[in-house]
C-alpha cells in the first residue's frame, strides 16, 4: 500500500503542469443539482457532480493558472491529478483524468490581505464542474 503524501501531487490542466502555482488540488463530490433523476441515478443514491477544486497564486502573466482562468471562462479543458507525482500512473499508483469547465472563482480574483512574509503571495480558490466523473487511470 503507497499512501497519498502531501508534497507529491502534480496538477496537469490542458498538458501544462501547474505544481508550482498551485497549493491545494482535489477532486470532489457531492448531490447534484439536477432536476431529472433517472431510475439507474436512484439506484446508485442519486445523481452525482464532481468538481476540480484548486487554489493558485495570483500571477496575472500570459500562460500561468491564473490567466487560464481569467481569459477561458466556459472552454472545457482536460486535468490531470498525479497523486504521487509519477511520470506513468501503476495500478498502485494510479492518476485521476477527467475535463472540467473554466470558470472564475465566487471570491478573490486578484488582491488579498497583507503579510510580512517576503514568501506569501496573494492566491485565488476555484472551483471547476467537471463534465463526468473523473477517471482512475492505471496504465
Amino acid at each position: 500500500m503507497t499512501a497519498v503524501g502531501t508534497r507529491l501531487l502534480v496538477l496537469t490542466i490542458n498538458g501544462t503542469a501547474y505544481d508550482e502555482e498551485s497549493s491545494t488540488a482535489k477532486v470532489t463530490s457531492g448531490d447534484s443539482d439536477s432536476d431529472f433523476l433517472t431510475f439507474a441515478d436512484a439506484r446508485r443514491g442519486g445523481s452525482r457532480q464532481y468538481n476540480l477544486e484548486f487554489t493558485g497564486v495570483q500571477d496575472m502573466a500570459a500562460g500561468t493558472l491564473w490567466d487560464l482562468m481569467w481569459t477561458a471562462p466556459g472552454t472545457e479543458v482536460p486535468f490531470i491529478i498525479k497523486p504521487y507525482g509519477d511520470i506513468a500512473a501503476t495500478a498502485t499508483q494510479p492518476w485521476l483524468s477527467g475535463t472540467a469547465v473554466v470558470s472564475e472563482p465566487d471570491g478573490d480574483l486578484v488582491g488579498g490581505d497583507a503579510d510580512v512574509s517576503t514568501t506569501a503571495r496573494m492566491t485565488f480558490s476555484v472551483v471547476w464542474k467537471c463534465t463526468a466523473k473523473p477517471v482512475r487511470v492505471t496504465s
